[in-house]
């Protein structure tokens, strides 16, 4: 089989170092642990991402890679791991070929490949809704996972009422039990659909929202009351894909969108609230101060994530390199819901993105925010997260805990200490990598105190390439699974 080669070939970035995949799914019980882990701390981490079983076709994106899961699961002081990948539709077919049959983000799409031009890769995140772990990605139906083994399930449509894609971003109210989810088409209306799911796990509402055109959505964010969609400027245009040019398209002179409607409202009760043109992979959180909806997210200038945007030159595209306009950086917005004016703030000047808060907050008041501190890239240089920032969102002051040199990590999940007595009384775990020693570990962290030193290294016995995101999942929900089978 053509696999990928541990360098990658020299394909891309994205295929070498730790982007590079692994291929190996392996088991591993009693992990060397460096400290000690919390004794009460009970349940599995497991995080996607990307990783590509075969040399892909033409120029390969980091969103390509078949989904991976991997796992720690913390139980009784002790720790083990698992690795699994997603075994999509996709990647069954690929697999029986031995080679890659679809192409990606880069390349055009193949219609003769089998089942469609565009594969479920389930490679970007995770969500636990009605005793059911899902696997994400954007572009169709999630994945139902089996915990704790990891195994895939197979695709999971609701009974047969999804009827449209399923964000890597759903948002859960632990208040309720609802979940909220949308879909987004780039090319065929409605360009955007949404959904609440009801705590039983069954979809009870699926509207359409109309868009001017269809752009690329990868989050959104809720209240008790309200949903919040960002409809921001990247776009995707046939009439570009027919004159040769990449449908997707960064178009810096279109202001943003940000549409607030009612959680079990209508097309028709949005209300489209403009700001300066951006671009946001993802929120932090969201709440309600009175007549306010207050928004935090990792706000960026422009993006060139499919491309270079639509700056008129390469030249401004360059300046736009060097000013650092295609990193993330928190921000709040406030949108007065009885004047119908927006406020726009940037809260840091350093880089980060992947934000978190404590899952038990979404959709409420939230003082804490964590987010991955991103290193200052250059053009073309892949992303690479070399800490994690505590925000305090009332004080407006932040703490960061730092890897070390050459030790590069991911996404901050918060894990809830039991019977905590404060919002971030709990901790924060992610995968990093030694690049000096080439090896990997699940990094467990004080949420209380993030500048400590770590409450706990997990020793990795294979290396865990960069990816997505992840979850946290408590034993109890684990043991209930597995009594249901």
């Amino acid at each position: 089989m053509a696999t990928i080669s541990e360098q990658g070939a020299g394909l891309s970035s994205y295929l070498s170092d730790n982007f590079a995949p692994v291929h190996e799914e392996i088991e591993a019980d009693g992990l060397q642990v460096i400290g000690e882990l919390p004794p009460e701390m009970a349940g599995m981490f497991v995080r996607n991402g990307p990783n590509p079983q075969f040399t892909p076709i033409g120029r390969y994106h980091w969103f390509d890679g078949d989904g991976m899961l991997h796992g720690v699961r913390i139980k009784d002081g002790k720790a083990s791991y698992r690795n699994r990948y997603v075994r999509t539709v996709g990647w069954q077919k690929e697999r029986e070929a031995g080679c890659a049959l679809w192409t990606g983000l880069l390349e055009p799409p193949r219609f003769d490949a089998p089942g469609g031009p565009f594969k479920n890769v389930a490679n970007t995140a995770l969500v636990w809704h009605d005793g059911r772990l899902l696997a994400l990605w954007e572009g169709g139906e999630p994945h139902a996972i089996r915990v704790p083994g990891l195994e895939t399930i197979g695709p999971y449509t609701f009974c047969g009422k999804l009827t449209s894609a399923f964000t890597a971003h759903p948002k859960i109210d632990v208040i309720t039990g609802e979940m909220m989810f949308f879909g987004y088409s780039p090319a065929v209306p409605p360009y955007l659909s949404y959904s609440v799911v009801a705590p039983t796990g069954e979809i009870v509402r699926t509207v359409p929202i109309e868009l001017p055109v269809g752009v690329m959505m990868h989050d959104f964010a809720i209240t008790y009351h309200y949903t919040i969609f960002m409809d921001l400027p990247l776009t995707f245009r046939l009439d570009r894909m027919m004159r040769g040019e990449p449908p997707w398209r960064f178009e810096r002179d279109r202001p943003s969108r940000f549409g607030i409607l009612p959680r079990h409202g209508d097309n028709a009760q949005v209300r489209w609230f403009e700001a300066p043109s951006c671009f946001i992979f993802h929120t932090l959180n969201a709440f309600e101060d009175g007549e306010t909806v207050v928004l935090y997210a990792c706000r960026m200038e422009t993006t060139d994530v499919l491309g270079p945007p639509d700056n008129g030159t390469q030249e401004r595209f360059a300046e736009a390199k060097r000013g650092d306009d295609t990193q993330a950086h928190l921000h709040e917005y406030r949108f007065d819901l009885r004047t119908g004016t927006v406020r726009e703030r940037q809260l840091d000047d350093v880089a980060s993105d992947f934000p978190r808060v404590n899952d038990g907050l979404v959709g409420h008041g939230t003082r804490y925010g964590y987010t991955a501190r991103f290193v200052p890239a250059g053009p073309g240089d892949p992303p690479l997260a070399d800490g994690i920032i505590k925000y305090d969102l009332v004080t407006g002051t932040s703490q960061t805990h730092i890897f070390g040199h050459k030790r590069y990590g991911g996404e901050p999940v918060f894990v809830p200490r039991p019977n905590g007595r404060s919002e971030d009384d709990g901790w924060l775990v992610t995968f990093v990598y030694d690049g000096v020693e080439g090896t990997s570990e699940l990094l467990v962290l004080d949420a209380r105190d993030v500048t400590a030193a770590p409450v706990a290294r997990v020793l990795i016995p294979q290396r865990v390439p960069y990816g997505f995101h992840g979850a946290w999942i408590e034993e109890a929900q684990i043991e209930e699974a597995e009594r249901a089978r």
